[in-house]
């Protein structure tokens, strides 16, 4: 990686559609955002900034992609593996800090494997703070103008598991049907679907997918491979759903490095395996729209609009 300031820094496919999944949170559970989310006013559209697999020393990647950040207002999300390789708070004060670090006040996050390589993600745990949820859960939701956006783990190992009757998945259920937006996102760092060949499609985390399915959620979004790729909107089974399928983007794509995509899956619209960049999302009160913003080095686009169920 180029020249580093040295800063110390305070730092799920479930098991058939028409099954309905019984449970309720338990006591103490938490459905409310961190104490810092702010919410718009609902009439303006709401600018979100979105990319996965973002810093390390031994890339300029993320330095790239921070200098697009430099210019962007909006809330930053990241999609897991915050910083590489283990997520320590070494590694977050000397590798992240420098670049993605100083948008930390705009930022909301969620974990990825590579944060957990270091005991309970406590590095990452201790640079967010309130603002990645609470340390041993790491899911959370707040409203954004007129959606509701909602934070999952899908380390699944480390939370007790993502499938239908989990915390994590009981949690989820509540949380959106105490929140019945018309538009609904969620971000987390595995993909449940990916044309990818170094991870590919993860059915862990389908019974998150099948509770956002059936609650009627939009847009997910989400890292792990790294690359871009977007679909169609799809079902808790891959299919093709114009009609109340889920939006995914992987946007794996923050700045550590590339991995190569196979064979488009179905519903695969676009994709990339070159460009580091950010996916901007304009949130309206009834759709979206989306684009890839290519860092610097980096010519691969992409655009388009879409509504909320």
């Amino acid at each position: 990686m180029g020249a580093r300031h040295w800063l110390v820094v305070t730092v799920i496919l479930a098991t058939a559609l028409a099954t309905g999944c019984a449970g309720t949170p338990r006591a103490g559970d938490s459905s409310s955002a961190p104490a810092t989310a702010t919410k718009g006013d609902g009439q303006r559209p709401a600018t979100l900034l979105a990319a996965g697999d973002i810093a390390s020393c031994a890339s300029d990647g993320d330095e790239q992609t921070a200098a697009l950040l430099d210019t962007l207002p909006g809330t930053v999300l990241t999609l897991g593996d915050t910083v590489y390789e283990d997520g320590s708070a070494v590694q977050f004060a000397r590798c992240y800090a420098p670049s993605w670090g100083r948008f930390r006040d705009r930022t909301y996050p969620a974990p990825g494997n590579h944060d957990y390589n270091t005991a309970g993600a406590s590095g990452y745990y201790g640079f967010f703070g309130p603002r990645a949820g609470k340390r041993g859960e790491g899911w959370y939701s707040f409203d954004l103008g007129r959606w509701h956006l909602v934070a999952l783990n899908s380390n699944c190992d480390a939370v007790g598991g993502c499938q239908p009757g989990s915390r994590q998945e009981r949690w989820l259920r509540a949380d959106l049907a105490a929140h019945p937006a018309r538009c609904t996102l969620a971000f987390w760092h595995h993909p449940r679907f990916s044309s990818g060949t170094t991870h590919g499609s993860d059915p862990a985390v389908g019974g998150l997918w099948l509770a956002l399915y059936r609650a009627g959620a939009d847009v997910v979004l989400v890292g792990h491979e790294h690359n871009y790729e977007r679909f169609a909107p799809l079902d808790p089974l891959g299919r093709v759903d114009p009609a109340r399928g889920v939006r995914e983007f992987v946007v794996g794509t923050g700045g550590s490095g590339h991995y190569p995509l196979g064979s488009p899956l179905a519903g695969s619209e676009a994709r990339n395996s070159d460009s580091f960049g950010l996916l901007e999302l304009q949130l309206r009160p009834t759709g979206y729209s989306w684009r890839f913003l290519s860092a610097q080095g980096g010519s691969f686009q992409d655009s388009g609009t879409g509504r909320c169920h």
